[in-house]
């Protein structure tokens, strides 16, 4: 793109105008992270490098316009004072719960110091805890420009930049590719495509799967808030979750989010008695750059997520068997990972009809909502204070923040997971956020634990040298089912069990010549 293609206004993206539509008080709604810094961290340095990150990333510099017609402005470099966004709390001396209490109830004023009119999206807030005391640093950005993927952008850039302002340089950041501004644009031109308006159908009729909501009621808005939210954060062992990482999904030719929906899906099936199949939100990265030719959103930050219904039935397997690690549970996971691939385009086309196109967009009114979301966030290093390398997350100070209490949840229940990794190995961790008016903590932690124990079954199917396998979405063969895929495959088995009772000389052609 030109430099300067980017400025201007931004039309909302689906998860943007999905967003609004659940509420209009908006200014607090942010991600954050909180990052161990130097001890002898420089506080003109800093805000020099925090004024780089503003002047190279559009979306830190973008404001929302009023109703009727809101959109993102992006404004020019320089329009932003970083000045204005650092401060500096003095923490000698603060440790253990003092340093948390003293992080939250910074980190809160920060929050509700953002104000996405005005174009306030980030604050920093340095924790100086004196020259001999590595200090850290909490960022809150506002959601509604930032993403998972993007914190991968901005952590890396911020290190890069205080190290050049340290040494007197200016920061010479890499390049961005595709702009927000030209993604946005160009997502709202292919929302009236005929390729995307001929799945809306397909969309529709997903959501009519949608069966009874579990718990007590249905969500209420007015009722079901951030404020009166039940919270559970709970931790797969490292030993589990590196299985669940690798042996699983390679068996089954699989990615990890297949692995986790189906046990969650086993998990679901389990607490609700075999009950309605799964109708869930998942949320994927949105970043499907194959969507606008010659776009890289590698290096562009900004809201991509992408949020889809998806309809997962395990079947009527045997849930006793599965959750003994037997063939259901091999069934089980070749059906989910089956039922995930015939998603049409990851999920992204889902979007462009429901919020981008009107006439579309109508064809959903009166469709039940997804009950339940998940969304499985990926791989993070990180380490405790005292082991974590300057500029890297701290754990211990997840949503330091919190969402704005009048935010009104979009689901009863939702399950965000990620893998840490750290020094002595990778834990998946899972946040479970549910309206305490409809469920209760024990039935939220029975579903937890259920979860957990279908990913050991998994894991302990994985075991055996028989399970796994190819499913339809991995041979070109599109007519081809999955009962011939595992009828092909027992006949090789077979093969070669005979040929290994056969005697065999396994030496080489050049020493068979000789």
């Amino acid at each position: 793109e030109e430099p300067g293609a980017g400025i201007g206004d931004v039309p909302l993206t689906p998860i943007k105008r999905w967003l609004l539509a659940r509420t209009d008080d908006l200014d607090a709604f942010n991600m954050s992270a909180v990052l161990r810094v130097p001890a002898d961290l420089d506080a003109d340095a800093l805000t020099g490098a925090v004024q780089a990150l503003l002047d190279h990333h559009d979306a830190l510099r973008a404001r929302l316009t009023p109703a009727p017609q809101r959109r993102l402005e992006v404004r020019e470099p320089g329009s932003v004072d970083a000045g204005a966004l650092v401060r500096r709390v003095d923490a000698s001396g603060a440790d253990g719960a003092d340093l948390h209490a003293l992080v939250r109830e910074a980190g809160a004023a920060a929050r509700d110091r953002l104000h996405l009119g005005e174009g306030r999206v980030v604050q920093a807030v340095w924790f100086d805890r004196g020259r001999d005391s590595a200090g850290m640093l909490l960022l809150i950005i506002h959601h509604l420009v930032v993403d998972g993927v993007s914190w991968r952008i901005l952590i890396p850039d911020l290190a890069e930049a205080y190290e050049a302002v340290s040494a007197g340089r200016k920061p010479a950041l890499q390049p961005v590719g595709t702009s927000l501004r030209r993604w946005s644009q160009r997502l709202t031109e292919e929302a009236v495509k005929p390729a995307w308006v001929a799945d809306a159908a397909w969309w529709q009729d997903v959501l009519r799967s949608a069966g009874p909501p579990p718990g007590r009621r249905p969500l209420d808005p007015a009722r079901d808030r951030q404020a009166t939210a039940g919270r559970l954060t709970v931790t797969l062992p490292t030993e589990v979750t590196e299985a669940v990482l690798t042996r699983v999904p390679a068996a089954f030719h699989a990615e990890v989010n297949d692995v986790l929906l189906t046990a969650f899906a086993l998990a679901w099936a389990r607490w609700r008695h075999g009950g309605p199949e799964l109708l869930l939100d998942l949320e994927g990265h949105g970043r499907e750059e194959h969507l606008v030719e010659g776009a890289d959103l590698s290096r562009t930050v900004g809201w991509f997520t992408n949020l889809y219904p998806v309809r997962l039935d395990t079947g009527g397997v045997d849930l006793a068997r599965a959750f003994a690690g037997g063939s259901a549970a091999g069934s089980a996971a070749k059906r989910i990972k089956e039922q995930l691939r015939s998603v049409p385009d990851k999920g992204m086309g889902y979007g462009l009809v429901r919020h981008l196109n009107p006439a579309t967009a109508a064809g959903f009114d009166g469709h039940a909502a997804p009950h339940v979301a998940f969304n499985y966030l990926g791989r993070f290093t990180a380490a405790d204070g005292d082991r974590a390398a300057d500029w890297t997350p701290v754990t211990g100070f997840d949503a330091v923040a919190g969402d704005p209490p009048q935010l009104p949840l979009a689901h009863p229940l939702e399950l965000n997971s990620r893998t840490e990794d750290g020094p002595e190995g990778s834990e998946l961790v899972a946040f479970w956020t549910w309206a305490e008016e409809i469920l209760d903590e024990d039935e939220v932690r029975e579903l937890a634990e259920l979860w957990f124990q279908a990913l050991r079954a998994l894991v302990t199917h994985s075991e055996n040298p028989h399970a796994g396998g190819l499913t339809p979405s991995d041979v070109s063969l599109s007519s081809i089912g999955q009962d011939e895929i595992e009828a092909f495959e027992e006949e090789l088995d077979d093969l070669f069990d005979d040929f290994d009772d056969e005697p065999h000389d396994f030496e080489t052609e050049e020493e068979a010549s000789k």
